[in-house]
């Protein structure tokens, strides 16, 4: 008889945690237990054959928003071509409301509710060992004949009882790792579900260490963090960011999301001292607006954020990626402006705009009618409409999203948005204009190639007489070449035929290797663009104004 855990993942770079934790707990039971892992991408053809073909008995589902229906569009044809399989499903999109998953899908045998590591390796001893019943499995939700039946609840699982889940990486060859040292939230923001899990544990710090030696040592590309604050406890967070500080070996990098404000000269110096590109931070703005974040539930000191932020920043090794949340209680299109605008000042090297998710289980879904939230009936829940924001106004901040995911959050425009910025009354406002000629023109709903959109912007331009064309198109080179040795010109660069001998002959006598780049800008400068010699945040090659002329 076999088990076996599916995750169905939103890209093929993730992983899921979850299956592979279940398994190393109910180790005495790892032959038995199969582990299959797709993407929401694939042909649910081949994922129906798959699971066929792996003569699994029982079948458990890993739900989240971004794979539910696709979970369920399986469930419709795997009972007809596996009969005689048990079907089980866990995760946050199922736990909070178990009874109306059960009667929505026949064939579902039951749920794990919560945690399901103990839960898991009881069914595993049910299924596989022949021993117990349903009935006496805690934190379960099944089908008996015509009932549902939910058992009592499973208390929190001690976080250092559980085994190292990653002792064979074979299945993450260029896959991100994800990694847990502490569960549970202290803070109570009402739109998140980790603040309904009050019990904050941490794993003992010479697991953690002794686990994060096993990443180091064989040079695992990233490893990302899932704590949900993982600086609330400092004690905790020093020791972890102290010990990948002294054993780095130059490659692996570790992610946090932590709470900015929570950060102490301590933290702060020592980030100072880390490698480039050691650790990147993902930092939970989501409003500046008083009132919002009182409504939320959340506590957080937007000066403290600011002062972390620009210090982190002013130190150039670490990448930090700034949150915000459209949809919350007293945040109108005017208050979000002035949110963005405020962080965007800080330089993040990334600011993703993202949209309140009205999620099961939490306090914000109890909030709906109080606020006025009008929300997707599926999944994922987003928000369209609030008290104090339009749908017609959220489809202008999509706008905005879209734009700022591609002149921004890409990276490849960064000179050419410093020129630009200088020009418009704030920085939404221009992100708010391009997205206004990109659907004005058409351009929103189709595919663009990295060249187009340095062309869509040109074109956006032409219409501002008080800026310099000229300048936008030398910007608009130095940004293309900061990434690569272009193949082929773009049509609005300087043509560089006068310069050909000079460039031919200072690189002949400084042995320039093919596959760096001398370029020659309007104003008479000439930068030469190294590639061998990239920023480990940005992945900019490093340039250096040279003088082509000798002494003269």
């Amino acid at each position: 008889m076999k088990i076996l855990l599916a995750a169905c993942n939103a890209k093929y770079i993730h992983s899921n945690p979850a299956v592979y934790a279940l398994r190393a707990y109910a180790g005495k039971y790892r032959e038995q237990i199969l582990i299959r892992e797709y993407t929401i991408n694939q042909e649910k053809d081949d994922v129906l054959r798959d699971l066929y073909e792996s003569g699994a008995d029982v079948i458990c589902f890993s739900c989240y928003i971004w794979n539910i229906s696709y979970i369920r569009a399986l469930l419709e044809d795997l009972p007809k071509i596996l009969p005689g399989a048990a079907f089980w499903a866990g995760g946050p999109e199922v736990s909070f409301d178990p009874e109306q998953v059960l009667k929505a899908v026949p064939c579902m045998t039951g749920i794990m509710v919560g945690e399901g590591e103990e839960t898991f390796l009881e069914l595993a001893d049910l299924y596989l060992g022949e021993k117990g019943t349903l009935a006496g499995i805690k934190g379960i939700v099944y089908r008996e004949k015509d009932r549902i039946i939910r058992t009592e609840r499973r208390n929190p699982v001690e976080l250092s009882s559980l085994p190292f889940a990653y002792e064979d990486l074979s299945d993450f060859k260029n896959r991100i790792i994800y990694y847990e040292s502490s569960r549970g939230c202290p803070f109570s923001c009402s739109y998140c579900l980790s603040s309904v899990d009050k019990a904050l544990r941490f794993r003992s710090l010479d697991l953690v260490k002794k686990e994060l030696q096993f990443f180091i040592d064989r040079q695992v590309p990233q490893v990302k963090f899932v704590d949900r604050t993982f600086n609330c406890r400092h004690s905790h967070a020093m020791e972890i960011w102290r010990y990948i500080t002294e054993h780095d070996r130059g490659v692996t990098n570790f992610h946090f999301e932590i709470s900015a404000d929570l950060l102490n000269e301590e933290e702060l110096a020592l980030m100072e001292k880390m490698r480039p590109g050691l650790i990147q931070l993902e930092i939970g703005v989501q409003s500046v607006n008083p009132g919002t974040l009182q409504a939320i539930s959340r506590k957080a000191d937007f000066e403290k954020i600011k002062t972390s932020v620009k210090r982190i920043h002013s130190c150039g090794n670490i990448h930090q990626h700034l949150d915000l949340i459209a949809g919350l209680p007293y945040e109108d299109y005017e208050s979000f402006r002035d949110s963005f605008n405020q962080v965007y000042a800080l330089k993040p090297h990334q600011l993703q705009l993202g949209f309140l998710k009205v999620l099961k289980g939490s306090r914000m879904m109890e909030c709906t009618e109080k606020y006025g939230i009008l929300y997707k009936s599926s999944e994922p829940y987003e928000v369209l409409g609030t008290s104090w924001l339009s749908y017609k106004e959220i489809l202008k901040l999509k706008t905005v999203e879209s734009m700022v995911e591609v002149y921004y959050n890409s990276g490849q425009f960064q000179y050419t948005l410093a020129y630009l910025e200088r020009f418009f009354s704030d920085a939404f406002g221009f992100f708010e204009a391009l997205g206004r000629f990109y659907k004005e023109k058409g351009y929103l709903t189709l595919s663009h190639s990295r060249l187009r959109r340095y062309e869509i912007l040109l074109e956006f331009l032409t219409g501002y007489r008080e800026l310099s064309l000229d300048k936008v198109k030398d910007c608009m080179v130095y940004d293309l070449y900061l990434r690569e040795n272009l193949k082929s010109r773009p049509s609005f660069a300087l043509c560089q035929r006068e310069y050909e001998k000079e460039i031919w002959t200072y690189r002949k006598e400084k042995k320039i290797p093919k596959t760096a780049h001398i370029e020659v800008f309007r104003d008479g400068r000439a930068v030469l663009f190294d590639y061998t010699k990239r920023n480990p945040l940005t992945n900019n090659g490093k340039t250096e104004e040279v003088n082509l002329y000798g002494n003269v």
